[in-house]
């Protein structure tokens, strides 16, 4: 036998005892639960009140995606050698996969000059939005634990991509600035004429531009809330599968039995959703300005 297949066996073998004693502790009844509400893993609570402003979990996790973002590139740029090491060569290909198929692929290169610092600074601020929301910090303020004396908000995950406003907000500089780009190329005029598509005339051309501007103002939904869905379902999915729904239908047993499950996609977020969101996010925004420039709808 392998030795892979000994640590299979070794690690199932492990499992399972720990759900029969957990199963034989316990046993399978249910428990009545009535603290326990998921959405409040999503209640942002007032930390200080700036007047009208409020800063929450929310806003930290902002601050610290940003200063991620700045950091990074700061660091990168003073860092770049002519005999690139392992961690340049990553940033390397990283930069030409944004700068080429995103940015390029999308649109004409005196556009991608400029707009490719845009695309590159959405693409890595969702991403290290996405990317911390997976990693537990202390800012749990409902539950907190006391330590020597002291009241602490405990450990949770939490994304600011998972509320709804974050998405929005960058739909919204999206949305504008592909719009301002193509009435700047084509005039107001000629920018909602190019909203028809090509070969259309007569009555039709009313109902496919009202068709069209309303698949403009679409576009905010395509952008934020794809972003928000995946990344809010991704952590409640986790949440359930690493104990959440064991207390929620008070099973004790069934937070050993589901354990593993939380931990693969844990694994699969982290290690593809993450990232696919923020591309596709990049891309997207890439493509509407490179349309909104276009000769042809």
């Amino acid at each position: 036998m392998s030795t892979g297949k000994r640590i299979a066996l070794i690690v199932g073998g492990i499992y399972v005892f720990l759900i029969v004693l957990t199963i034989g502790i316990y046993g399978w009844a249910r428990l009545d639960n009535e603290e326990f509400k998921p959405q409040n893993e999503f209640k942002l609570d007032a930390w200080i009140e700036l007047g009208p402003f409020d800063v929450t979990k929310a806003v930290l996790y902002l601050v610290i995606a940003s200063l991620l973002t700045v950091g990074t590139m700061v660091f990168i740029s003073r860092k770049m050698q002519q005999r690139p090491n392992r961690v340049q060569t990553a940033v390397e290909w990283i930069y030409t996969a944004m700068r080429d198929n995103i940015t390029r692929g999308n649109m004409d290169d005196a556009m991608a000059r400029k707009w490719f610092p845009f695309i590159g600074t959405l693409f890595l601020f969702i991403w290290f939005s996405n990317l911390i929301g997976y990693i537990p910090l202390p800012t749990n303020t409902e539950h907190k634990v006391d330590v020597l004396g002291v009241d602490i908000p405990s450990f949770a995950l939490y994304a600011a991509t998972a509320n709804l406003s974050v998405p929005l907000v960058l739909a919204l500089v999206v949305f504008v600035a592909y719009n301002v780009e193509g009435i700047r190329a084509k005039g107001v005029v000629g920018y909602f004429k190019s909203l028809i598509p090509a070969g259309i005339t007569g009555v039709a051309v009313v109902p496919i531009f009202v068709l069209e501007l309303l698949s403009n103002f679409m576009r905010l939904i395509s952008l934020s809330v794809r972003l928000f869905a995946n990344i809010l379902a991704g952590h409640l999915i986790i949440l359930f599968m690493t104990g959440g729904l064991a207390v929620l239908l008070g099973i004790e047993a069934l937070g050993v039995i589901i354990i593993p499950f939380g931990i693969g996609i844990f694994l699969f977020e982290v290690g593809l959703v993450a990232t696919l969101q923020a591309f596709i996010f990049a891309t997207l925004s890439a493509i509407y300005l490179g349309g909104a420039v276009a000769e042809h709808h």
